[in-house]
């Protein structure tokens, strides 16, 4: 079976359309863009013929069998519904929506359509949570104790419709490496925003706070937590956007300064006479699991976001071509989502503590 696919959004659609002219199941790829300059220039540059101007074009074509949207996140809701009620497979960008009623409503179109959806999660396939998994599969974590996640990033100067976005609704790729590693949900959360937005900053967005910092309380008897920090707006910080996780035996976590070496800490056996079991420390740069890929999308996983671009694709091809769930379903980017949204709502009621709904994914 091949795919033949159409990639709508050529900002951060530009980085995935060679990956998807380079897989081995992928026959046609077309590109769609709002500004037809852009579409013609990643087009002439890529070699590829096929351009439409809009999505609804895109779909009254024939012949097209999935559409990955890397759109604004104000239409993804809706444009996942008109891609699925077309019968094409969908996949989006993070987040799947920024409403507990859009959730259940792309679960419902899902369900109807028969037609894979996933959320293109780039934090569960980074290099960083390749090896993640494989430190805890081996047992060099231990029992897993704790999580915390940071995404800190100045949106000034980003298009207006960013003025005003609560960071929580964003929080997918710092809470959910937590959720897979310890297979869960999120069962509650309590939420604090700090500082409240200055005019310049409110914007179509919202009017909100410019950091939002979470402990999720995780499902299941081991009490686990995850705690975020998200941050947009009015923090003089530079970017930083990863994980980290703790054992009752050793620990990975994410650098400090971006592009700098992870730390991996390992607990050492309780010497006689000591206070306290000494930590051995070392510094990590993890590979990006090209063993996983086929060979033409392995030197791809160069790339940036951990090298997560090649794995996300090869995953939604994979999954249609194999005619399964993929991994970030509808049930489960939902429950990866939601917490983010009941962590805002919680920070505009001062911290108050929010059910999280169970979506039925693990």
């Amino acid at each position: 079976m091949s795919v033949d696919v159409i990639v709508v959004g050529l900002g951060f659609g530009a980085d995935f359309a060679p990956i998807y002219q380079a897989h081995p199941d992928v026959g046609r790829v077309a590109v769609v863009d709002a500004d037809p300059a852009r579409t013609a220039a990643v087009a002439d540059r890529l070699g590829i013929g096929e351009r439409f101007a809009t999505l609804d074009d895109a779909l009254a074509a024939p012949g097209w069998d999935a559409v990955h949207l890397l759109t604004p996140v104000r239409f993804h809701a809706d444009q996942v519904r008109q891609v699925l009620k077309s019968g094409r497979h969908c996949a989006s960008a993070v987040p799947m929506a920024t409403t507990l009623e859009d959730l259940d409503a792309l679960i419902a179109a899902q369900e109807d359509a028969q037609r894979n959806y996933m959320m293109m999660e780039t934090a569960v396939y980074s290099r960083e949570f390749f090896h993640a998994k494989q430190l805890l599969d081996s047992g060099r974590l231990g029992r897993l104790s704790y999580f915390k996640g940071d995404h800190l990033q100045n949106l000034d100067g980003f298009p207006e419709y960013w003025r005003g976005y609560p960071p929580m609704h964003y929080v997918t790729h710092a809470l959910s490496p937590a959720l897979a590693l310890a297979n869960t949900r999120v069962e509650s959360v309590r939420c604090l925003g700090s500082s409240r937005l200055t005019p310049d900053h409110i914007g179509v967005a919202g009017d909100g706070f410019g950091t939002e910092a979470a402990l999720f309380q995780l499902a299941g008897d081991d009490a686990l937590v995850a705690n975020v920090t998200m941050s947009f707006f009015q923090l003089g910080r530079s970017y930083l956007e990863g994980f980290s996780v703790y054992g009752d035996e050793g620990a990975l976590e994410w650098p400090q300064l971006e592009g700098g070496p992870m730390k991996e800490f390992a607990l050492q056996p309780l010497a006689e006479g000591r206070r306290g079991r000494a930590v051995s420390e070392v510094d990590v740069r993890p590979p990006g699991a090209p063993e996983l890929l086929p060979e033409a999308l392995r030197p791809f996983t160069d790339g940036g976001h951990g090298g997560s671009h090649p794995h996300l694709v090869h995953e939604f091809v994979s999954s249609i071509v194999e005619g399964r769930k993929p991994r970030v379903d509808a049930r489960t980017a939902a429950t990866w989502t939601a917490p983010g949204i009941c962590a805002h709502q919680s920070a505009l009621q001062g911290g108050a503590e929010i059910q999280v709904p169970d979506y039925g994914a693990r």
